[in-house]
């Protein structure tokens, strides 16, 4: 027998679709209007972290400055500012008017000091995006399952708490936690069914664990909300063309799972302004370069 479809199903459907569409589409097809055979483009943000030390409206200058179209505004972890500064000061209004003044788009808020709920209102009258934080503690491979279940069962109130503020919610991989290995990945998406969460994928973490960074990407698939193009190397050698990591495989997968949202360079560590700004520059580039290349393969 086939059962008549319910009208509060028709609606949740078409939320979630529509969900789907606020995220920022880097793919050509995903635009109305486009054919659905135009090539994948890559696009890049970076983190406002980098340029701790500069108040919010400099390190906007600053990234607007080096090419970057996006940029994810980092509350205070390791003293950064910017968020909370944001909040206090600045407002929603003033935010968009300081991105709309350099050209950057707002892709989003780390919130691993505070966070989702405490900044949930400021990223959705700033306009939406992606709200970044980390899992929780690791678990042995016999308990992933039950453990895993229950951790997306326990995010229920924060992915409802974007669903109200028209954001995303993003966990990133991370050494010693829940969100680890290749098969907590595979747990993760296998049991996540809303489209309000996904992964950040920390590249860093992967190698760290001495996994595939391009089989991560094809396990996160359209759950993947956020992509660090970050390497396991010391201090400035965890950006990309710096250090000695090939990211063209990583690209050419990021590109075949059709990833909606932007490439952002990033490392930690604070070396000074100067010699952050020339180094992303030269990951810049180096990212671009690899793009041309995976689309010539």
């Amino acid at each position: 027998m086939i059962h008549p479809i319910r009208r509060r199903n028709v609606l949740q459907w078409m939320g979630a679709t529509a969900a789907l569409g606020m995220i920022p589409a880097a793919t050509a097809s995903d635009a109305p209007g486009q054919r659905p055979d135009s090539p994948w483009r890559m696009r890049l943000s970076t983190s406002s972290i980098q340029f701790s030390e500069l108040p919010i409206e400099k390190a906007c200058e600053r990234i607007a400055g080096l090419g970057f179209e996006a940029i994810d505004v980092w509350s205070g972890h390791e003293g950064c500012p910017h968020l909370d500064d944001v909040a206090s000061r600045l407002g929603p209004q003033g935010l968009r008017h300081l991105l709309e003044q350099h050209e950057l788009k707002l892709f989003a808020f780390s919130v691993y000091a505070g966070g989702y709920a405490r900044y949930a209102q400021l990223l959705g009258e700033a306009g939406g995006g992606i709200a970044i934080q980390g899992s929780t503690a690791a678990c042995k491979p016999e308990e992933l399952s039950v453990r895993m279940r229950r951790f997306i069962e326990e995010l229920k109130p924060l992915v409802d708490l974007a669903e109200a503020h028209n954001s995303f919610l993003a966990i990133e991989n991370h050494g010693d936690a829940l969100l680890n290995s290749l098969d907590s990945l595979k747990a993760f998406i296998e049991l996540n069914t809303s489209l309000r969460l996904g992964i950040a994928l920390a590249p860093y973490h992967v190698q760290a664990a001495d996994a595939s960074v391009e089989q991560a990407i094809r396990i996160c698939g359209r759950q993947l909300f956020f992509f660090y193009a970050w390497q396991y190397q010391p201090e400035l050698k965890q950006l990309p063309g710096v250090g000695p990591t090939d990211m063209t495989p990583w690209i050419r997968a990021l590109a075949e799972v059709g990833y909606r949202g932007y490439v952002n360079p990033f490392m930690h560590g604070h070396p000074g302004t100067e010699v952050v700004a020339a180094n992303l520059a030269t990951a810049r580039d180096y990212l671009r370069t690899c793009y041309a290349r995976s689309i010539e393969q």
